[in-house]
């Protein structure tokens, strides 16, 4: 007990020294200290103002994700279906289904959704790719890249929404 009282004593006592100093200052010297204090407390509220609407414009920018992340999987069957009528021998243009995919990709497009251009052969890249499957490399050259993709990736405004599922060539 002895102990912690002589600690409060010395807290009191340095506390009691800063008082001083304070009372020591000259009126120039509180003068600059305010002068600090109030240009510190300007910037902070500047960065706080900077902070704030940078965040609401990021928060503007991404809201609509969770709704186009729900739309994905929709154009994803759109997409698998149009695949199926380029094998058969329709016209896929003159289908109505392509030309309500068209227009629905439109809009999404101007909303800032865009589908990740990746390429067979192209190394893998973390950032927009995700790694489902290994299998042996087809020949030399593919050892280590993309050899399918299974789910295409999408960016909404820049910012990776869904990441591009892809199978990667064995190195063995």
């Amino acid at each position: 007990m002895s102990k912690k009282k002589q600690k409060k004593v010395k807290i009191e006592a340095t506390t009691d020294e800063k008082e001083k100093e304070v009372v020591e200052q000259t009126p120039e010297e509180v003068i600059a200290e305010l002068k600090d204090k109030q240009l510190r407390l300007f910037a902070e509220f500047e960065n706080f103002k900077k902070r704030t609407s940078k965040e609401r414009l990021e928060l503007y920018s991404t809201a609509n994700e969770v709704v186009l992340l729900s739309l994905l999987p929709v154009i994803d069957d759109f997409e698998r279906h149009i695949n199926t009528l380029k094998d058969s021998s329709e016209k896929v243009e003159e289908d109505g289904v392509f030309l309500i995919f068209q227009k629905m990709k439109n809009i999404l497009v101007q909303k800032g959704l865009k589908d990740m251009d990746i390429q067979i052969g192209a190394e893998l890249n973390t950032d927009f790719h995700e790694a489902i499957t290994n299998i042996p490399a087809p020949n030399e050259d593919l050892k280590g890249k993309i050899v399918d993709v299974i789910e295409k990736g999408y960016l909404l405004n820049e910012k990776v929404i869904r990441y591009a599922k892809v199978v990667i060539a064995n190195n063995e």
